[in-house]
């Protein structure tokens, strides 16, 4: 069955579908869909609370995830930042949630046009100590609600914060979306056990979740113990899209809505001639870096041009993965400002010229 959603609703519809039964959230555009979607329908099957803040909002899904049910919050990019402590928090106790971030102009307060300029605070982490968060990027409605269910998944998994990262195109767009009821509505009871929850310890030892570690060389053993799952996580699951890489003289790199318009542009480049690529990361952490580093590109030795809602920041992401065995050129627009499928073509020529 396909009903037409925005993105924001689809990843509501979607943490629904994947069993989540906690959110918690505090209003502000261009996310505020999101909100309205669980507020009308979380409440059939689970607990539904706008927070009084941000900082309480995040720290509500800390409780909730501790007690060991699905928990998601959501946010636009000053909304974020406010939670990045509790995020840190949540990330320390080795807890699953889902983090959603439509992201919008910056820095500061911004507007509500759509950007990618909170790609660094993502990827490395956004508050405080060693840890990560696996980041998944959409690039369409149907992949917002099925990505939103794969992060509920990989947050059990792993034991850590997933966060799905939109901007305020995706948000707002309609499109068909496939709800794929079959797969999901047996969902909450094929969820995995977690011993590790605070369920009350009647006839067992009691749970401890913390954050907090005092004894000395204790904190460094926990984070050690945090880096080898992060390396696990960094080998099995990176994620992207490649098109046309057999043959591409100049690979564009674009993720999120900025991939759609790039896709555009390929294709009519490709139509007048040029041989063009595209590497579309779909999970910005870990980043798939073996993307890059196929024997086919290597020894082909094509360009790369990043393109971005920002001015360069999954552009030094894509250069550790070249590792400067090839040009990487960039082109970006922030505040607000979109790069038009016209202003890729001119830049692509540019390079080939």
């Amino acid at each position: 069955m396909k009903i037409l959603l925005s993105g924001n609703e689809a990843i509501a519809q979607g943490a629904i579908q994947a069993g989540c039964s906690f959110y918690a959230g505090y209003p502000i555009t261009p996310q505020n869909e999101i909100i309205a979607y669980m507020a009308k329908h979380m409440p059939k099957k689970g607990v539904f609370i706008q927070a009084e803040s941000e900082l309480a909002a995040i720290n509500m899904v800390y409780g909730a995830s501790a007690a060991g049910v699905r928990a998601m919050t959501s946010s636009s990019s000053p909304g974020i930042s406010l939670k990045q402590e509790g995020i840190s928090y949540i990330a320390g106790a080795q807890l699953p949630a889902v983090i959603v971030n439509i992201m919008r102009g910056g820095p500061g307060l911004g507007n509500i046009a759509p950007a990618q300029s909170d790609y660094f605070q993502a990827t490395r982490g956004g508050g405080h100590g060693d840890y990560h968060l696996i980041v998944l990027a959409p690039a369409c409605v149907q992949e917002a609600y099925d990505l939103t269910q794969t992060g509920f998944d990989l947050a059990d998994k792993y034991r850590i914060p997933v966060m799905i990262l939109g901007d305020g195109i995706l948000g707002q767009m309609m499109e068909p979306v496939e709800i794929r009821r079959q797969k999901t509505e047996n969902r909450k009871q094929k969820q995995p056990i977690k011993p590790w929850a605070l369920t009350g310890c009647k006839g067992r030892k009691p749970n401890i979740v913390k954050s907090f570690f005092l004894r000395e060389g204790a904190l460094e053993e926990f984070n050690l113990k945090l880096q080898k799952n992060y390396e696990i996580i960094r080998q099995k699951e990176a994620r992207f899209e490649g098109l046309f890489l057999s043959d591409a003289k100049v690979i564009l790199v674009a993720y999120g809505t900025m991939a759609r318009i790039a896709k555009s542009a390929i294709f009519e480049l490709r139509k007048e001639g040029y041989k063009i690529g595209l590497i579309r990361p779909i999970s910005l952490w870990p980043f798939p870096v073996n993307a890059f580093r196929h024997p086919s590109i290597v020894n082909r030795h094509p360009s790369f041009l990043v393109i971005e809602m920002s001015y360069g920041q999954m552009l030094e992401d894509v250069r550790l993965a070249v590792g400067g065995r090839q040009q990487v050129e960039f082109f970006g627009r922030s505040g607000g400002g979109v790069p038009t499928e016209g202003q890729i073509m001119n830049k692509v020529k540019k390079i080939l010229s």
